[in-house]
């Protein structure tokens, strides 16, 4: 005979007036969408969850129990159930950029009637420059320190480091508006140029297993590759538009 019974797990998470903690609401969504059925604990006071950690000898919350054993935090139990560590290095921030570029150049050709033109792939890469330059601006100076880490003129220069996400967003919007091609080009093509050797030189000479700043200073995407494209496809843009 098959067993009907239901998995149970036990989720302590902190509920009160001013605080919900989404980790603990997220808890409670992935083991329901898991299958088991949920036995809710809210701590709602102060008092309450400091004597649940000191009781459980743990330094946060929330905290899933599954079978009697304590799985640990919201990141535990993803890891328990094989989804990927969300602190794993990955390319995800660079294809969702590219991605949605793509779909938005897509979206202004077919308002211009432009469809499957070298203007439409300009715009792809130039809506791509935007977005990124939009990741990096949200936070300068964390940007910038991450970026200082590899870029050889951001080393020897450290202001480079500040002007890069306007130089970007500069270019790029040029690069949209398709004037001052004078201007976009050069620039796209430098700062392209000093990325690509940068990423080179870091990762190829050196073989440094670092971060790239590309979608900003909190990024958990690997320098390599990924990052020498960007910097390639940006330089091959900036010459065609030059030529064309």
């Amino acid at each position: 005979m098959t067993s009907t019974a239901q998995k149970k797990a036990t989720l302590y998470r902190m509920v009160m007036d001013t605080h919900v903690c989404p980790y603990g609401v997220k808890s409670r969504h992935l083991l329901k969408s898991r299958g088991f059925a949920v036995e809710d604990h809210p701590l709602t006071t102060r008092a309450e969850t400091d004597a649940f950690k000191a009781q459980h000898d743990v330094k946060t919350t929330p905290q899933t129990f599954i079978d009697g054993v304590r799985v640990g935090g919201y990141d535990d139990l993803r890891r328990y159930f094989g989804k990927p560590d969300p602190k794993a290095p990955t390319y995800r921030p660079v294809i969702a950029v590219f991605a949605l570029a793509a779909l938005m150049a897509l979206a202004a050709s077919l308002a211009v009637g432009t469809l499957a033109s070298w203007r439409t792939l300009q715009w792809v890469i130039a809506f791509a420059m935007c977005l990124l330059a939009t990741l990096k601006l949200q936070d300068v100076e964390s940007f910038s320190t991450m970026f200082t880490g590899y870029d050889l003129l951001a080393r020897r220069f450290v202001p480079y480091s500040y002007f890069y996400p306007f130089a970007e967003a500069l270019a790029g919007l040029l690069m949209i508006w398709g004037r001052f091609t004078w201007l976009s080009a050069p620039l796209a093509f430098f700062i392209g140029l000093v990325g690509a050797v940068s990423v080179v030189y870091a990762v190829y000479v050196q073989k440094r297993d670092i971060k790239c700043a590309c979608v900003g200073g909190a990024s958990n995407v690997p320098l390599g590759p990924v990052s020498l494209a960007e910097n390639l496809m940006m330089m091959a843009m900036a010459v065609w538009m030059a030529a064309a």
